[in-house]
């Protein structure tokens, strides 16, 4: 048991939790981005390495930099590789007004270690048992794959105190959500089964 904080149980989590992207103006506390940790890296690691590091970014004007250095990559890369459904997304990237972080008040950087090999498979799975842990104490998440771009930029890395010998695996937003609509269905799983 993690914490007295647990009131949901976990199967409605699993199946209630969704990527938020719109947020209230409220603050996320300290302690529930540590309960919120603590429930990550109880997640499994190969041969117990347990490879995470966490970098916790509550400073907006920073986290707007950052993804005003993202856009603009993220926007060439879809251009050049332009898909159906990415046009909205494409036009979101191009509006100066458009922050990738969704003006979440705290941005989570989960880091994996560069020598182990498995830490990016590690890390994701300790970014899912965050983002539940999240949805169970009232908080929303989503996983802002495009902010590792971040990586390619020495100057951004360093006022993110990334250290060089690890990677960024998961960038995630929590906060607050504002009025959500409802979550999408999920398709039938498709299952072999091998007697």
């Amino acid at each position: 048991m993690l914490t007295d904080m647990e009131p949901v149980e976990i199967f409605t989590v699993i199946r209630e939790r969704r990527s938020v992207r719109n947020y209230i103006d409220r603050e996320v506390p300290e302690t529930a981005l540590r309960t919120i940790i603590a429930a990550g890296i109880q997640a499994p690691s190969a041969l117990g390495l347990q490879p995470w590091q966490f970098v916790i970014v509550r400073d907006r004007s920073l986290m707007q930099r950052v993804s005003d250095y993202c856009k603009p990559i993220l926007a060439e890369k879809i251009g050049e590789e332009a898909r159906p459904g990415t046009e909205e997304f494409l036009a979101a990237l191009r509006n100066p007004d458009y922050n990738i972080f969704y003006n979440a008040p705290v941005l989570v950087l989960v880091l994996g270690a560069r020598e182990v090999v498995s830490s990016v498979l590690d890390c994701a799975l300790c970014a899912e048992n965050m983002m539940l842990a999240a949805w169970s104490l009232g908080i929303g998440s989503c996983w802002i794959g495009s902010a590792a771009l971040v990586e390619q930029n020495p100057d951004l890395l360093a006022a993110l105190k990334i250290p060089a010998d690890h990677l960024v695996v998961a960038p995630l937003i929590f906060g607050y959500p504002a009025p959500l609509p409802p979550k999408a269905g999920r398709r039938e799983p498709r299952i072999t089964w091998v007697p």
